[in-house]
């Protein structure tokens, strides 16, 4: 069984949510203290194991291919001054064993259509694919943990959550049964599905561990609502073919996409920082915080 060395990374999408601050730089470049949004992404899939990192970029994206690549003035400027802890960590952000990739998605045609722009990157190979929208923190990584289960089942897995079942609209809910711990065998999958129609408490979140054979069910699908292609679709669509399971990662996911998760995580992640964590601890302490009227 091939091993998983490839991450799909898309990272079309416009940021609506966060404007002004994504009208000229991508969401996935906000900071969540002083590493942007995709770096975490890429870190936790190198922590895995992936040596192949494939972006999946739209217009005003380029900031994320320089984030990437050598930057000669800076690491020239910084080994100039002495700067060696400064200077190792910019060279840190890609390893020279990690390679990066990046296919333009031309239109925003959904999360089904930015996999398929990978296709021939990915080739016959099983891979990842990552939204740096979700920021999980787990230990081990969560996409580690999802490998680990891909490694032993030979299948393709989803990562899953456990959600109220008010917030169904907001996530892809899976049908199925349990398996094992944390481990349950799929029946289907339903895009955001009202309460009343939920199969199941568990949403799916923005990882997932994929057989190649997903994209002879993308290249099938025909555009649902909005025009778009969606990978629950072309999921369901594999059930037909080979099982398919959904992991129940151990860890905690802050929503990124989200104004009030974002804040979260920078608060989370601020609190933990070896240079802040003190100081910042200190200050909150010192909050009172009035609620408007």
């Amino acid at each position: 069984m091939l091993k998983v060395t490839k991450a799909v990374f898309p990272v079309a999408g416009l940021g609506t949510r966060f404007l002004p601050a994504t009208k000229a730089s991508p969401k996935e470049m906000l900071p969540v203290v002083d590493k942007p949004l995709i770096q975490y992404a890429v870190e936790e899939a190198m922590a895995a194991g992936i040596t192949e990192m494939i972006f999946v970029t739209g217009r005003s994206k380029r900031a994320i291919e320089d984030h990437f690549d050598k930057s000669y003035e800076i690491e020239a400027e910084l080994e100039a001054r002495g700067k060696e802890k400064l200077l190792s960590l910019v060279r840190s952000i890609k390893p020279s064993h990690v390679h990066c990739f990046y296919v333009r998605q031309a239109e925003a045609l959904g999360l089904g259509h930015a996999v398929l722009c990978a296709e021939k990157l990915v080739g016959d190979s099983p891979f990842a694919v990552v939204l740096a929208d979700d920021l999980l923190d787990g230990k081990p990584p969560v996409l580690r943990q999802m490998i680990d289960v891909f490694d032993h089942y030979h299948t393709s897995v989803l990562g899953v959550e456990e959600i109220a079942l008010e917030e169904s609209k907001s996530y892809g809910v899976i049908d199925g049964k349990q398996w094992e711990d944390n481990i349950f065998k799929l029946s289907g999958i339903v895009e955001k599905p009202a309460p009343s129609d939920a199969p199941s408490r568990y949403g799916v979140v923005g990882r997932y561990v994929l057989k190649p054979r997903i994209f002879e069910h993308l290249r099938a699908l025909r555009p649902g609502s909005g025009g778009e292609l969606q990978l629950t679709d072309a999921i369901q669509s594999l059930l037909v073919d080979e099982q398919v399971l959904a992991y129940r990662y151990e860890g905690t996911r802050f929503d990124c996409g989200s104004k009030l998760g974002y804040l979260k995580a920078t608060v989370e992640f601020a609190l933990r920082h070896p240079e802040l964590s003190a100081d910042f601890a200190a200050y909150l302490a010192t909050r009172q915080v009035e609620l408007p009227a």
